[in-house]
């Protein structure tokens, strides 16, 4: 409510969602932050410096906090899923569509609050299909593999207890678990998790096996912003196995130095061959109000392995240092802040690194970011990279074809320019958080690489985002992502992707939501060729014959559409229905030769029985 000084909000918080000590008297940390929209602006309710290592350890306290009873939580969701799924069956028939109504999916999940800082849940044969889409995502680089956020509720319960330095546990490893159990307890500043799961059978490679997970989370406090962990992760699937042990921390000192450090071993098991390797990790921070600087120093073995968590690419030894420089502008000045922070950062191949090479990848870094009046940002940059060539990815992707007049073809191994270097301007613009819209935008322009061939490029990047807010019911979210490669030896497009993405959402009442997104994916890859050398078409490995031939050019015109209703009278009961589908078109956004590949409708019933 607003008041004549100002305004009042009252939150209600239920005991029973909280895990607390069973102290007669207790005394709670708390701090309140308040952002205004549309300046960026924070103001909290204890004083607090963001130069501070330690945001949490600044708070404020409740004291003398008597009488907390929270009494056993019991809560128990029973489920209900059902979902048919639409295809040609005939592909030489074009209009042979028809639906397989699969058989209703019937589950339970479970929640005990036993102790005020003790809980446990389980899950037995659950729906895991998050209701959320996921976002398409583009691969910069496709030497690394891209991770998806989690969004299955049952995961993100708690999911804080399972933090760990370079992903070590990531539930998106469990694809859809027929069983599911976790325990969470914190005492005297002690934290304990455990996590269970065996996945469905046709997630292992023999399709018979049903992979089991265990995953064992320990964290102790040991000053205001100084912990100690470690982590076990076990994984069986048949007679194959791996298992992962890591120790790690954090240490907080002198108010505004962080170290944070790990150290990780895997033992891996697959089709009788045991291998085991090391991981490390070691982060320095210092913030600080006019200078802060970040530094890291990674190194993951070629033979790490983790099943139960996520590396992007294993094998890579990775040096980064970052100073940060602040300027602060008067009250109510044109530029309210301003930072500079220059990186420096190389890979090196983790052999390589043993051995006392050279960095294979370097990145120079310099990057001005500013904070102006009313809420507006403004950034620019400037960054010179070189990127070595990796024989290890590319040397089993693709062969040289050599003509010969009046001969079959020759192929030759794919050697590739032994270093690209590239220098890009970046361009960047973002509005205040106004009452109804705000936008945001990131241009690149540059010499850039090809990844596809492993040869200069220019680039040209656009990235476009607008949020409307026509009323407090209505959200509307537009993305666009353009990214465009040309050869420098002819200007040929190599490769292109055009992204638009729309987003709906309506708030009809408090119980009943509904959201509509749509997704356009244009991509297309010119037939690859060896640009930077003998300019030769490449060949890639049919997977079929094993033979080498020329891959031609690949056009994908995908449209994605999803629907979600969903009616929430309580929370944790919910209805849900939904649709979603993917379409296809030759002509990029044509609209006139659009067919179905696939789709699916479903319907998804909860309901939470609490004492």
């Amino acid at each position: 409510r607003v008041t004549s000084w100002g305004f009042e909000i009252e939150v209600r918080i239920p005991f029973k969602s909280l895990n607390y000590p069973s102290g007669a008297v207790q005394r709670w940390d708390l701090n309140i932050v308040r952002k205004v929209q549309y300046r960026g602006h924070e103001n909290s309710w204890a004083p607090a410096r963001k130069a501070n290592a330690s945001f949490l350890s600044q708070g404020g306290h409740l004291e003398e906090l008597t009488d907390l009873h929270r009494g056993i939580v019991v809560d128990v969701t029973p489920e209900a899923t059902q979902r048919t799924e639409g295809a040609v069956s005939d592909p030489s028939a074009a209009a042979d569509w028809r639906y397989d109504a699969k058989r209703p999916k019937i589950g339970a999940s479970l929640r005990l609050g036993l102790t005020n800082n003790l809980s446990l849940g389980a899950a037995i044969n659950p729906d895991f299909s998050q209701i959320e889409a996921d976002a398409g995502q583009i691969s910069f680089d496709p030497r690394n593999a891209l991770a998806v956020p989690e969004k299955r509720p049952f995961f993100l319960d708690g999911i804080e207890h399972f933090t760990t330095p370079n992903s070590l546990i990531y539930t998106r490893s469990i694809v859809q678990p027929v069983a599911a159990a976790k325990l969470f307890v914190k005492s005297g500043g002690t934290d304990v998790a455990l996590l269970s799961a065996v996945d469905a059978a046709n997630t292992s490679t023999s399709g018979l096996d049903h992979p089991v997970f265990n995953i064992l989370r320990l964290q102790r406090d040991v000053r205001p912003g100084s912990r100690v962990g470690m982590m076990y992760s076990d994984w069986v699937s048949g007679s194959n196995s791996n298992r992962v042990l890591d120790v790690d921390g954090r240490s907080v000192w002198r108010s505004v130095y962080t170290l944070d450090w790990q150290v990780a071993g895997s033992a891996t098991e697959l089709n009788g061959v045991r291998t085991t390797a090391p991981l490390w990790d070691l982060h320095v921070l210092r913030n600080g109000r006019s200078f802060s600087w970040r530094s890291q120093f990674t190194g993951i073995s070629d033979a790490f392995k983790t099943k139960a968590g996520f590396i992007s690419r294993a094998g890579q030894v990775h040096a980064r240092f970052d100073p940060v420089f602040s300027w602060f502008g008067a009250r109510g000045g044109f530029v309210e802040e301003a930072d500079l922070d220059i990186v420096m950062d190389d890979i090196w191949t983790y052999g390589h690194f043993l051995r006392r090479g050279d960095a294979r990848d370097k990145k120079l870094h310099f990057n001005l970011r500013t904070q102006l009046h009313g809420g507006w940002t403004a950034g620019f940059s400037w960054l010179a990279e070189a990127f070595g060539y990796d024989p290890a990815f590319y040397s089993k992707l693709y062969r040289i074809e050599v003509p010969r007049p009046g001969l079959p073809s020759d192929t030759l191994p794919f050697t590739g320019t032994q270093r690209l270097y590239n220098w890009d301007w970046v361009v960047s613009l973002g509005t205040p958080k106004l009452k109804f819209v705000s936008f945001n935008g990131i241009y690149i322009r540059g010499l850039d690489e090809d990844f596809y061939e492993w040869s200069g490029a220019t680039l040209d990047y656009l990235s476009l985002t607008a949020d409307f807010r026509p009323s407090q019911h209505l959200r509307i979210g537009a993305t666009y992502l353009l990214i465009d490669h040309k050869r420098l030896s002819d200007y040929t497009r190599v490769d292109r992707v055009r992204d638009p993405r729309l987003k709906i959402e309506y708030q009809l009442t408090r119980s009943i939501f509904v959201r509509a997104i749509g997704e356009y994916r244009a991509s297309e890859i010119d037939v690859l060729r060896d640009d930077s050398r003998t300019n030769h078409p490449l060949l890639v490995q049919d997977p079929a014959s094993g033979t080498w031939v020329r891959q031609g050019a690949q056009i994908s015109n995908t449209v994605s559409s999803n629907f979600l209703f969903s009616y929430t009278p309580v929370p944790g009961t919910v209805f849900y229905a939904g649709y979603g589908g993917q379409l296809f078109e030759s002509d990029a956004f044509a609209f006139h030769s659009v067919r179905r590949n696939n789709d699916a409708f479903f319907l998804k019933a909860s309901y939470l029985f609490r004492r």
